[in-house]
């Protein structure tokens, strides 16, 4: 359901930093140590590394969004499918674990009547709440409220 709730009419650059500095904002209030991550599948956007972020944060990033761009799904969505069917990468076509990880906080951006043309990406808190962040950023850049599609 967030999949389809949370799309762009229009997407640009003014329109990644909105969305990093909602990130942002969010992330500076819980003190979280995380990296995001925007970008259109022609250019990154936006990025940011707060203290206590890592390398290895934008290596996750990168590889969370790798998913999104090949199933055009969110990162935690794909990674609740494979467990729900045990299934792994390899049961998707050998994807290489170095290059993608199944774990929340990818989430595709979606344009109307383009579909999706980029993604957007957070590391640093445990799955569930990467991608939480990033879907409570997506409804207040968009002005949607994800009551009824909230995770419980």
């Amino acid at each position: 359901m967030q999949e389809q709730r949370l799309r762009f009419d229009a997407f640009d650059a003014a329109a990644a930093w909105e969305l990093a500095l909602a990130l942002r904002e969010d992330a500076l209030s819980r003190e979280a140590a995380i990296v995001a991550q925007v970008e259109t599948w022609a250019m990154p956007l936006a990025a940011f590394a707060l203290p206590g972020a890592t390398q290895d944060n934008f290596d996750w990033a990168r590889r969370k969004i790798n998913v999104v761009r090949r199933f055009q799904r969110s990162s935690y969505a794909v990674g609740l499918q494979l467990k729900q069917t045990g299934k792994t990468l390899a049961d998707l076509g050998a994807l290489p674990e170095r290059d993608y990880a199944v774990h929340g906080g990818a989430f595709p951006i979606f344009v109307n009547g383009a579909g999706c043309i980029g993604a957007v990406a957070v590391s640093g808190l445990p799955q569930r709440e990467d991608h939480g962040m990033v879907a409570a950023a997506l409804a207040r850049v968009l002005g949607q409220d994800l009551a009824e599609a909230a995770l419980d």
